[in-house]
């Protein structure tokens, strides 16, 4: 088998059913992520180790192969004769090669078209602060952030610079320079990427994903400093991100950083894609803006009220994801029973409904 050629028929399978993933395992067919249900490709047989071997293998080069073998996993990213792009996240499980691919639109969507709330809009016309998107993985975090990029990028002369773990989309410069560097490529390492971000004169500074407190203190640094940054965590709400970015620091450190966030911090925006009721995923989100009242919470490190500030922020362009899931179910574009499989409180969204 010519394994090369048969994941690119895989992944042209993958963005022909627009599907946002492509699972490959052994001891199942290649199987696709298609609007949140997995669904195995027609007519493929399971995969054995070899073939799993040979179709994850064939997407890397010598050095990518090195880091494999050493590290035990891989991420980086892979062009489809330029009408695709993937996310790939090869690893090994069971002594056996498995992959993720995940497909990377190649035009970046507008906030209307990615149906987000217009608040966001005015993150696109700040010159500093600290923006972070948040999510468990799968759920539109990239995207959201892209758009506010190419929003930045279409209005306004800037040099935007991302650091990277791989690159996801590619931007086409309009008014603004983009420098966008991807970890193993363009950077030994995400720390050596941050430690030179600021010699680079950007203006707007986007970090992939902030992983540990090193990553956290360099951004936070940045906004401090007079630029405008935005991230990624992995958390899943505000409250919960504001006590994961102090809690990462020494319990000496954790005031100073306490304080640092308060000031720096613009907004938090949690997102989940639930099913819709006609096919295809539209975006829920909670949305927190850094209000004088959530400051002095972050300072006196009193999260577990956020939530509170939250719910009565409405006229300021905040709203719970529980609100946000109500008002997905009054236009009748997801059904109850989803929106209680995404919910944090369903006790809470029913009451919301008045059921």
């Amino acid at each position: 088998m010519e394994y090369r050629s048969k994941l690119n028929e895989l992944l042209t399978t993958t963005a022909r059913e627009n599907a946002s993933d492509l699972h490959i395992s052994v001891g199942k067919p290649p199987v696709l992520r298609i609007n949140s249900a997995l669904v195995p490709v027609a007519k493929e047989a399971v995969i054995t180790p070899e073939t799993s071997e040979g179709l994850v293998l064939s997407l890397l080069g010598a050095e990518q192969k090195k880091k494999l073998l050493e590290q035990k996993q891989i991420d980086f990213s892979y062009s489809l004769d330029n009408k695709a792009r993937f996310r790939v996240s090869a690893y090994y499980q069971q002594g056996s090669l498995s992959a993720a691919l995940r497909l990377i639109p190649t035009k970046i969507k507008t906030v209307e078209e990615l149906n987000l709330p217009t608040i966001l809009h005015n993150f696109a016309k700040l010159s500093q602060g600290f923006i972070l998107f948040v999510g468990p993985s799968g759920q539109g975090k990239s995207t959201s952030l892209a758009a506010i990029l190419d929003e930045i990028n279409h209005q306004r002369t800037e040099h935007i610079l991302t650091i990277e773990d791989p690159i996801e989309f590619l931007f086409t410069q309009d008014r603004s320079v983009f420098s966008q560097r991807e970890v193993g490529l363009d950077a030994l390492t995400f720390h050596d990427g941050l430690r030179s971000v600021l010699r680079q004169d950007p203006d707007v500074i986007m970090i992939g994903e902030m992983r540990d407190k090193e990553s956290i203190a360099a951004a936070l640094t940045a906004a401090e400093t007079g630029h405008l940054v935005f991230s990624t965590l992995h958390t899943n709400s505000a409250s919960q991100t504001v006590d994961r970015i102090i809690d990462s620091f020494p319990a000496e450190q954790q005031n100073q950083v306490a304080a640092q966030l308060a000031s720096a911090l613009v907004g938090i925006i949690s997102q989940r894609l639930v099913p819709k009721i006609d096919g295809g995923l539209v975006p829920a989100y909670e949305v927190m803006i850094n209000n004088t009242a959530i400051r002095n919470l972050i300072r006196e490190k009193k999260s577990y009220q956020i939530d509170l500030v939250i719910e009565t922020g409405l006229q300021e362009g905040m709203i719970t994801l529980n609100r946000s899931l109500a008002q997905l179910i009054g236009k009748k574009m997801i059904s109850l029973e989803n929106a209680e499989i995404y919910s944090n409180n369903t006790e809470e969204l029913r009451d919301l409904l008045g059921r």
